[in-house]
């Protein structure tokens, strides 16, 4: 069963590190990504852009920005395979993430398509 991990932090955070600091936090998601491929677990995974970067169609208009002012914007997203939502669970509990993040784990509905 395929499962999305969302990785939700604080933006600001980020972007207040130091490219060092940056790059560890990288390295610390290259690590869990050869985890999960040497698994047979990784489906796919991204980072995404600075939340200012986005564009909200709705409607048919066009809004600038995140959907919603929030402190935490979605920082980027992994697609795994897992026998079931604890063992999704125990991979969200091993991807890196700051003591003020959340990882939301939701299981991505199979329709036969």
């Amino acid at each position: 069963m395929k499962f999305m991990l969302i990785l939700h932090d604080d933006e600001a955070a980020w972007l207040s590190l130091s490219e060092a600091e940056q790059g560890a936090v990288v390295g610390e998601h290259m690590a869990y990504v050869d985890a999960l491929v040497k698994a047979g677990a990784l489906v796919s995974g991204e980072p995404l852009a600075e939340a200012a970067s986005a564009k909200i169609l709705r409607g048919g208009a066009v809004q600038d920005g995140p959907y919603a002012d929030t402190k935490e914007q979605i920082g980027g997203f992994y697609v795994i395979e897992a026998d079931g939502m604890d063992a999704a669970l125990e991979w969200a509990r091993r991807c890196p993430n700051s003591p003020q993040g959340a990882i939301e784990v939701r299981p991505v509905p199979d329709y036969g398509g």
